[in-house]
């Protein structure tokens, strides 16, 4: 395989990516080949790279202001740190994962496409607390339930910033089911958009959530209570 767009889709891929698509192309040849040699993208993903993957995760640019820094947790295969990165040249983005395997192929990427502003750390999100600029916007695709990952990405989020968790069916349910966890985490009323609804067959559906404030500080057990 060769990372081709397929003809069906193929305006969609222009309309995602527009003038950075011979990048997407050649990160789809990259994925197609090396990901699956290395088992970052299963087989059966291969065929269907452009419509499960790439554009899957170039439309959440939609929510993301001009010359904003962004951290992606769990890259994986780049997905979506990678596929923003090459759609927005104008963004400075971190992808943080923590298997050598995965960071050595994202590493590999970065140089083949040129991706000047883009960095590749090696390490788990919680250990990028203080260490890491404060970001823009945080993103994850299928990393963890809603709770969890807000706890590992706010605390690597600006003040005002965001959190853009790539979500399916599921979102509003976890919203719901999470909302008092979240809030414990300083985060605002979550919403659930939806990006490439005007050329996508199947939009994309992401859970966005501002950082508004710190973190709440746990009460400590015993102890007398002041007045």
């Amino acid at each position: 395989m060769d990372g081709a767009v397929p003809n069906e889709i193929l305006p969609a891929a222009e309309k995602a990516f527009g003038d950075r698509l011979p990048d997407a192309r050649r990160f789809a040849e990259l994925l197609v080949t090396d990901g699956v040699v290395r088992g970052l993208i299963g087989p059966r993903e291969a065929p269907r790279i452009w419509e499960r993957h790439l554009l899957n995760c170039a439309v959440v640019a939609e929510l993301i202001p001009s010359g904003a820094s962004i951290v992606d947790v769990g890259s994986g295969a780049g997905l979506p740190g990678m596929v923003l990165a090459v759609a927005r040249p104008d963004l400075s983005v971190t992808l943080v994962e923590p298997l050598a395997r995965r960071t050595a192929f994202l590493s590999e990427a970065v140089t083949a496409l040129g991706l000047e502003r883009t960095t590749v750390v090696r390490a788990r999100a919680e250990e990028c607390v203080g260490k890491l600029p404060l970001a823009d916007v945080v993103t994850a695709r299928a990393v963890a339930p809603l709770d969890r990952l807000a706890g590992w990405c706010l605390p690597l989020t600006a003040i005002g910033g965001r959190l853009l968790a790539m979500k399916g069916a599921s979102a509003s349910a976890e919203i719901a089911e999470h909302a008092e966890a979240l809030a414990r985490l300083g985060a605002g009323a979550p919403s659930v958009r939806t990006c490439g609804e005007s050329f996508l067959a199947e939009p994309t559906t992401v859970v966005e959530i501002v950082r508004e404030r710190e973190a709440a500080r746990p009460r400590k057990a015993g102890g007398r209570r002041g007045r």
